[in-house]
């Protein structure tokens, strides 16, 4: 009996093929069926793994782990032990609607995502037992014989065997330019991807048939080691759940220390441990803000959806707000900077020279158009040669169209590009045409096609043959020069013969044009302080001048080679300045560098891309942001943000929304915690008083408002329009929190302040009015029972109504309400119309009465209620016009260290004192 032979281990593909067939134990008929299938179980499938996603029930008990959700569970607790089992209850139900409700949002966050096409292609051509087989993708093993043709997606890493092919690259090094690769090139040392006998996992066949033996597969791939690469460590929390998350911890902590501190004082004053109890669990409850959460989301929900409708998928809803504090973009060139279309811009003709749009009826740009077009071989689907279906498209613009199908009907001969030659030529009709490098193609030329017929190549053409390529190539522009021949009937003998004695038609420059959005983007994110750094894989020249294009000047052309030799102090450095840099010939681990060096030196950084090669700075910059039209599924992985239009003025847009969302998250929650101080002062009262006065405000009172009447008007000042000058402040530090000294003081100094005296004031007038005094009873049964359930409705409904004031006070944060508009916000006014309809079901309903203890107010002291909202709303207005004259008076200008381009300190007059910077 035979014995099975363990399948070989991978190589790396670098030997000739007899070598790789005894390596592999393989030979150029392919593997047995039998074999391939050992070594499937061995090797396993040829898939990408992707990383363990966190399952729903982790992701969903991660919801009650956060500090505002154990801190309601304390409450809970208390309120059970308390004897108050209705209002432990629902403080449950608060825990379970702010747990379900945020992990609802975040999973449909994740399934946009989800909705992505896979990236491997479903099947492969192969060889098995030496005749040809199509057989799912996944099957492919080492030492599989693969039939790569034009069109095709490469499944795995293999060496040619014979044959050429044209590949785009552009998934895993980044250039829009395709490679060549040869069974017989020369095997020289440098890194894998420049070999020019090897293909890879994840690029494309634009022209070309070969055959390669299957080396490496899944994750033992160039790809799979990307992606391996990409998806170590963990994920960083965003600087918005890192400061919400300090926030209520804080919070967390005050109310516990209040609780705990006003318990003895509630004792010793003379309550008794039930009413003491009570009192701390109250307290607790009123120091929560427990629609924090909830209305974070839902914002942060909302900003998700903006985004969505202009193109950028979010994956996680803290990013929105992290865009906002970008202060770099590291931006890929090709389909991000640029179209991901190759474009014929210029055209020279001997004695001429001109645009494309200005060749329309010129009988020589018609004839070098159609030429071009005829000699390609691309528009038969799959994928293709951008070069090729740039000239097919050059034709088309001229009005002389070639169709494939025709063009492939008339041909008589094709001699296919070769990359030593560097040219390609083509047999169509009775004339040979000729497409290729200049200095490929001249000095095949006899002569040139002139304005009145053909001339001599003279030294004055060429002379000006060779300025015109020098000016192209230091524009960035790629160039081609196209010829053509009579042939007669008779095949030619050989390429030598057929490709002699050419008339130069002329030269067509194409290039990878900027997309006509993106130089205004540059320059909103330069008004926004946000540098912005070139890395690509493609040539630094070319790179360089489409920078210059769209807007960024820097002249700092730095190469991959260059980056590794730097030590991360020296990188650190290159960094530290105000230069706009562009990184060329960027590897993985180089971009993984430069980003982790700016995220060292404290930058907020948003990383772009869409190739494999992208993926591993993708994964650990502050914003991902992936292509989803060009970009690679292992790209998309990676990503935090995924952009459906692979558009950079997309990513500006979004820094703007970031920072919108930013902005409101600080309205809504100077909004919250305005009340806070309102809702802890009647504690305070009861307990100071040794319940000589009664308790102002009941516990389920409280939740109403925090649950109901205050929800929907702070949802609405998270769809507040940016104020203006968004964009032109420099981004904030990356410290800066959403909550700040001057937010609390204006929540808890100014509006909170307002509110309480107001909120008092209602409370003690009624009760006065039906001839109140200090220790008289007001339980069930009294003759003031009725009269304390009024006045503890008043409480809430002077809560309520300073929430009016408070709501269009938050809606600016420096400018004056009128100077945006009072009905601008309309959301806002439905807010406050639910948040009066609500209030006033709780207080004029009377099975909602037995529930939250509240009672019909009367006519006077309903019109008590009116001028509170106003009153809250004018000292706020008051104190911003002083604030803003103050920013106006030179007097009050300060000077500020700043660091100057060379990294000394200069000082920098500074006027700003208004909002977050």
């Amino acid at each position: 009996m035979e014995q099975a032979l363990a399948p070989p281990e991978p190589v790396d593909g670098r030997l000739p093929p007899p070598e790789l067939f005894r390596d592999l134990r393989t030979s150029a008929g392919g593997l047995g069926a039998r074999e391939a299938a050992r070594r499937l179980t061995v090797y396993g499938p040829n898939q990408l793994t992707r990383r363990s996603r966190p399952r729903w029930p982790s992701q969903l008990l991660a919801q009650f782990t956060q500090p505002l959700a154990l801190l309601l569970m304390v409450a809970a607790g208390l309120a059970w032990l308390g004897g108050t089992p209705s209002l432990a209850v629902a403080v449950v139900a608060v825990i379970l609607l702010n747990a379900v409700f945020a992990f609802v949002q975040e999973m449909q966050a994740e399934r946009a995502v989800e909705a992505l096409a896979a990236y491997l292609p479903a099947t492969a051509r192969v060889l098995r037992d030496g005749a040809p087989a199509e057989i799912a993708a996944g099957d492919l093993v080492p030492g599989d014989i693969v039939v790569v043709g034009e069109g095709d997606r490469i499944c795995a890493d293999g060496r040619l065997i014979d044959g050429s092919v044209t590949v785009d690259m552009s998934a895993l090094n980044g250039e829009s330019v395709p490679a060549f690769r040869s069974a017989d090139a020369e095997v020289v040392a440098g890194p894998l991807l420049e070999a020019g006998e090897l293909v890879f996992s994840g690029t494309a066949c634009v022209a070309g048939q070969a055959h390669a033996l299957v080396t490496r597969t899944g994750m033992h791939t160039e790809i799979g080691r990307i992606a391996a690469l990409s998806q170590r460590g963990r994920t960083e929390p965003s600087p918005l759940e890192r400061q919400v998350r300090r926030a209520t911890w804080v919070i967390a902590a005050v109310a516990v220390a209040a609780g705990a501190a006003f318990l003895p004082i509630g004792i010793v004053a003379g309550l008794g441990w039930a009413a003491a109890i009570s009192f701390a669990i109250g307290l607790l409850v009123a120091n929560v803000p427990e629609g924090l959460l909830p209305t974070i989301t839902l914002a942060l929900a909302a900003g998700v959806r903006d985004l969505a409708r202009g193109g950028a998928v979010v994956k996680r809803l803290s990013a929105v707000e992290t865009l906002g504090s970008t202060t770099v973009i590291c931006t890929d060139k090709t389909g991000t900077l640029t179209c991901n279309r190759m474009q014929v811009t210029r055209l020279w003709l001997a004695g001429t020279e001109f645009a494309v749009s200005e060749a329309s009826g010129d009988p020589r740009a018609m004839r070098l158009a159609r030429t071009a077009a005829l000699c390609t071989t691309a528009g038969n689907g799959g994928a293709q040669d951008p070069t090729e279906v740039a000239l097919l498209r050059l034709a088309e613009t001229l009005d002389d169209p070639v169709r494939p199908p025709d063009r492939d009907r008339e041909r008589r001969a094709l001699f296919p590009f070769d990359a030593r030659l560097k040219r390609m030529s083509t047999i169509d009709g009775d004339e040979l045409h000729v497409k290729g490098a200049v200095e490929s193609v001249l000095p095949l030329c006899a002569d040139v096609l002139g304005l009145t017929g053909v001339l001599a190549l003279s030294p004055e053409i060429r002379n000006d043959l060779a300025a015109t390529v020098d000016r192209y190539a230091s524009a960035g522009l790629r160039v081609l020069a196209l010829a053509v021949r009579p042939v007669g009937p008779g095949q030619p003998a050989g390429r030598d013969e057929a490709e002699s004695g050419l008339t130069l038609l002329g030269l067509v420059a194409m290039a990878d044009p900027p997309r006509p959005q993106v130089a205004e983007a540059v320059a909103a994110a330069h008004r926004a302080g946000i540098r912005i750094h070139v890395i690509t894989g493609d040539y630094g020249p070319t790179a360089a001048e489409i920078a210059r294009q769209v807007g960024l000047p820097g002249r700092r052309i730095v190469t991959g080679a260059e980056v590794e030799r730097l030590s991360d102090a020296g990188l650190d450095r290159l960094l530290a300045g105000d230069d706009e840099i562009v990184f060329a010939r960027s590897s993985p681990e180089g971009k993984l560098r430069i980003c982790e060096a700016l995220r060292a030196g404290g930058q907020i950084v948003a990383m772009t891309g869409d190739g494999v090669n992208d993926a591993p700075a993708l994964r650990h910059a502050d914003i991902g942001v992936a292509m989803g039209r060009s970009g690679t599924d292992v790209a998309r992985e990676a990503a935090t943000m995924v952009l459906t239009d692979d558009n950079f003025a997309t990513i500006v847009r979004a820094v703007d929304s970031g920072r919108r969302v930013f902005d409101n998250l600080r309205k809504f929650v100077l909004y919250i915690f305005a009340h806070a101080v309102p809702e802890v002062v009647p504690f305070l009262i009861f307990a100071l008083s040794g319940g000589a006065v009664p308790l102002p405000l009941t516990v389920l009172q409280i939740l109403a408002i925090d649950l109901g009447t205050e929800t929907v008007p702070a949802l609405a000042l998270g769809r507040e329009r940016a104020e203006p000058g968004t964009m032109e402040r420099p981004p904030r530090p990356p410290r800066a929190g959403v909550i700040d000294r001057r937010l609390l003081w204006r929540a808890w100094g100014l509006l909170g302040v307002v509110s309480a005296v107001l909120v008092t004031g209602g409370f003690f007038a009624v009760l006065w009015r039906a001839g109140w005094h200090p220790g008289d009873p007001v339980g069930p049964g009294s003759a003031l029972h009725h009269a304390y359930r009024q006045a503890t409705t008043m409480t809430f409904a002077g809560i309520v109504a300073c929430q009016l004031g408070t709501a269009f006070a938050a809606r600016t944060d420096h400018a004056s309400l009128r100077s945006i508009g009072l009905w601008t916000n309309r959301l806002l006014l439905a807010g406050i119309a639910f948040e009066l309809v609500f209030a006033a079901a709780l207080i004029f309903v009377p099975p909602v009465q037995a529930v939250f203890g509240t009672a019909a107010l009367a006519l006077w002291q309903v019109l008590l209620l009116l001028p509170m909202p106003v009153v809250v709303w004018s000292v706020d207005e008051l104190s911003r016009w002083r604030r803003r004259r103050a920013a106006q008076d030179p007097r009050d200008r300060v000077l500020r260290p700043c660091r100057d381009r060379t990294g000394g300190e200069t000082l920098r007059v500074s006027t700003t004192t208004g909002g977050p910077r």
